[in-house]
């Protein structure tokens, strides 16, 4: 119980990130509401365009749609906070508050490792199984890989929340870092972390390096089909199929372990600080640009719909 009493003293945390930044204040915030609208209206676009073309109704964009959700859940739980300091010019969270945004953090991310893994097992099938696809990613197994995403980095979640709600602080409230997150936390306790550290590298091996294996599996075996094909055009177009999330996979989990397989006397306040605005705001804004920029049906789509709604508003009133 004594324990429990010294971290209960610790009302609020208060985040260093941005704590050197004093004229530029305005400016930050500028730039992260830009980010923030750009991610929500890409992302929106992305969902809404798979929900209304019967063309991207396939298990690929089913998949996509998800990943779009995610990225705006990622966004919604530190960008609004981040404005907010912003706005007040006060960086400070609530306890309760920043155990809230750490569970969602970390359910969102435990979820995205798991989504990409059945991502590159979607593209597998397309290009290793092509005659048994429709088979391999029915919606009888669409739905269950997506819920199982979900209900993987809910469980992680809980988990690692559950031990911080554990540590004491003794007052020490400051923050190196931008937003609520496990590592930071463990920084400043002053009871002992060793279980919540062993916690965290555990999830490191089966959250994250064990989805990665799964989907570096995947495209040795994609790159491996890829290679029998004796068309370069049949190669470039096999290949075009995953490219796209092939370089979200590599951004997000190269991010995703610098930001939390990190040396035990941790990085600067400024390089801290820009691994995880790059990991958790950054990431989630470019996903949109990078599944569209080269995707044909993507634009193709949106075409449609932007021509429907012309015509629309052509028609006399």
């Amino acid at each position: 119980m004594e324990g429990r009493n010294q971290t209960l003293l610790v009302t609020e945390f208060i985040f260093l990130g941005f704590s050197g930044v004093h004229k530029g204040q305005s400016f930050l915030f500028l730039l992260f509401l830009a980010i923030y609208l750009f991610t929500l209206v890409g992302n929106g676009v992305i969902f809404t365009l798979i929900q209304l073309d019967s063309r991207l109704h396939s298990p690929m964009y089913f998949f996509l749609s998800h990943l779009s959700c995610l990225d705006v859940c990622y966004s919604s739980v530190t960008i609004p906070k981040i404005l907010a300091n912003f706005w007040h010019q006060r960086h400070t969270i609530s306890y309760n508050q920043c155990m809230v945004q750490m569970f969602l953090l970390m359910t969102f991310a435990g979820t995205e490792c798991a989504l990409l893994a059945a991502m590159a097992y979607d593209r597998y099938a397309a290009i290793c199984q092509p005659l048994r696809y429709a088979h391999l990613m029915s919606r009888s197994v669409c739905v269950p890989l997506a819920t199982t995403s979900w209900i993987w980095g809910l469980l992680d979640s809980v988990i690692h929340t559950a031990l911080s709600t554990n540590l004491t602080f003794c007052g020490a409230n400051q923050i190196h870092h931008i937003f609520c997150d496990v590592p930071p936390l463990l920084q400043i306790a002053c009871s002992d972390t060793y279980v919540n550290e062993m916690a965290l590298h555990v999830a490191s091996v089966f959250v994250s390096l064990g989805t990665f294996l799964l989907v570096v599996v995947s495209y040795i075996f994609i790159l491996s089909a890829i290679l029998r094909i004796r068309s370069n055009t049949g190669r470039r177009k096999a290949f075009s199929t995953c490219a796209a999330h092939l370089v979200v996979v590599i951004i997000y989990f190269g991010m995703a372990n610098v930001n939390y397989n990190r040396p035990s006397t941790g990085y600067s306040l400024e390089v801290d600080t820009l691994i995880s605005t790059l990991y958790c705001i950054v990431i989630p804004m470019l996903n949109p640009v990078i599944y569209s920029l080269r995707n044909k049906e993507v634009k193709e789509a949106l075409r449609k719909v932007l021509g429907g709604l012309k015509k629309g508003s052509d028609l006399p009133h």
